[in-house]
């Protein structure tokens, strides 16, 4: 889905600019719109149909990375390029929501699959966090350009968390939604009992039941490999806005794991908002509103910034 276009036809993108830009306020959603976004979207944009994925080859890897993208309108704008979480796909709710918010405030914005999820396919089982980190990295270096803010949801709040170590000239902020750096060993290794121990040893895998569909293969492969790749065990200078959302009621990674990121963290301007009530997904009407806000919020800082506002 093009999402100015789509935008053009509910009414929302015309001659005037759908936010509100000053030097005093910077970028602001303009409520009504927001409204109508987020109610067009709910009411019929989730069952739109979505643009063909392009393909970037993961030069580390050999395996095809499908992505969609769309550029900013004018080249003082960060782009986001959104990271989605274990076993999920560039087509789920956060993901396709925030292409609206991200067009209406003209920025360009990227999604795509890492290996073994969506539509780049590949065994699921092959996939570690370095592996998916490549992936990040991959599209970060070779599909975007100019400052970008990361955003990650669960398990891609880790790999937000690692590319933005990496790659730290390309950062314009971070947003976590519900971020779970280290689940493999905060999360998964101490709920390992004796007899999952030995499955492990025997099979390499094990199948840990899901409340989201079928049952989450959990490999030796990814439990040693999530130990390379642990960042809460020290302290990280991290130059750009950070914001990190996450719901009190999450059920699956609980709000301490923001906790713990933001005190990893060494920014000069970090933030952790608790939704009440809030599950992990954080996929409701309140909490796409949050992160739309968000989104306007860093996007103003980084302008700010540049020095082009």
């Amino acid at each position: 889905m093009d999402g100015s276009s789509e935008l053009e036809r509910v009414g929302v993108v015309n001659n005037s600019n759908p936010y509100t830009g000053d030097a005093g306020r910077g970028f602001v959603l303009d409520p009504a719109v927001l409204d109508r976004l987020l109610a067009d979207f709910l009411a019929r944009g989730q069952s739109l149909p979505d643009s063909a994925p392009a393909y970037e080859v993961n030069s580390t890897y050999g395996h095809r990375i499908a992505y969609r993208h769309r550029p900013a309108l004018a080249a003082n704008l960060p782009g986001i390029l959104f990271i989605g979480g274990f076993r999920s796909a560039m087509v789920g709710i956060k993901a396709r929501w925030l292409d609206h918010p991200a067009a209406a405030l003209g920025l360009g914005y990227t999604r795509f699959d890492p290996l073994g999820h969506g539509e780049t396919g590949g065994t699921f089982e092959q996939g570690d966090i370095s592996t998916w980190l490549s992936d990040t990295l991959t599209v970060l270096d070779k599909v975007t350009q100019g400052p970008q803010i990361l955003i990650g949801s669960s398990m891609g709040g880790w790999l937000m968390t690692l590319a933005a170590l990496a790659r730290t000239e390309r950062l314009a902020g971070l947003i976590g939604i519900a971020a779970a750096p280290d689940f493999t060993a905060r999360l998964i290794e101490p709920r390992l009992t004796p007899a999952l121990r030995d499955v492990l040893a025997k099979d390499g895998v094990f199948y840990r039941a899901s409340a989201y569909g079928d049952p989450d293969p959990i490999t030796a492969r990814l439990l040693a490999d999530g130990q390379k790749n642990l960042i809460l065990d020290g302290e990280h200078e991290m130059p750009v806005p950070v914001r990190l959302l996450h719901g009190t009621e999450d059920a699956d990674v609980p709000y301490d794991c923001s906790l713990a990121l933001a005190q990893s963290l060494k920014s000069p301007d970090l933030r952790v908002t608790l939704l009440k009530g809030g599950d992990h997904r954080l996929s409701h009407s309140r909490d796409l509103t949050v992160l739309a806000q968000t989104l306007a919020e860093l996007t103003s800082e980084s302008v700010k910034k540049s020095g082009n506002f």
